[in-house]
């Protein structure tokens, strides 16, 4: 039997996610870089379930193209945030850094699973964690736009 993956088949022609909880945590490491040609392969799936107590990467791309199945070369790195409330982030769900909007959800790199998920943000600027001054302990909140 084969399986078949509704996102790569095109069953889904919009977001089926109609209501959800929002996504809420804390900041445990700020970082500071950005990079180009770094490659990062999004997944083709829209959605990924984030889990009380996991910890996952925020990363920013100001690529306009970015998005489930592209790749993305021009990042920053905002840094890592532990889950305290869990939930299904989506494709296109707006990120909140101690209440102000840093971007939405471009789509998500497993590079590094089973350790942690690059999560990437679409951004109007790439700003690195310090240059958004960032604090370890700020909320980070993942809403559905």
């Amino acid at each position: 039997m084969t399986v078949i993956d509704p996102y790569q088949a095109g069953f889904f022609k919009s977001n089926p996610y109609a209501k959800k909880q929002d996504i809420k945590g804390r900041l445990v490491v700020v970082l500071d870089g950005k990079l180009e040609g770094r490659n990062l392969k999004l997944i083709t799936p829209i959605s990924r379930v984030l889990n009380k107590n996991e910890i996952h990467e925020l990363i920013l791309t100001d690529e306009k193209e970015a998005g489930p199945g592209k790749k993305v070369d021009s990042i920053s790195y905002l840094g890592f945030f532990e889950v305290q409330q869990g939930s299904v982030m989506v494709n296109g769900d707006e990120i909140y850094l101690d209440g102000k909007l840093v971007g939405q959800i471009a789509g998500f790199d497993e590079t590094h699973m089973p350790n942690h998920l690059n999560i990437v943000i679409k951004a109007d600027e790439r700003k690195t964690g310090l240059e958004l001054d960032a604090e370890v302990g700020m909320e980070i909140i993942c809403k559905k736009s």
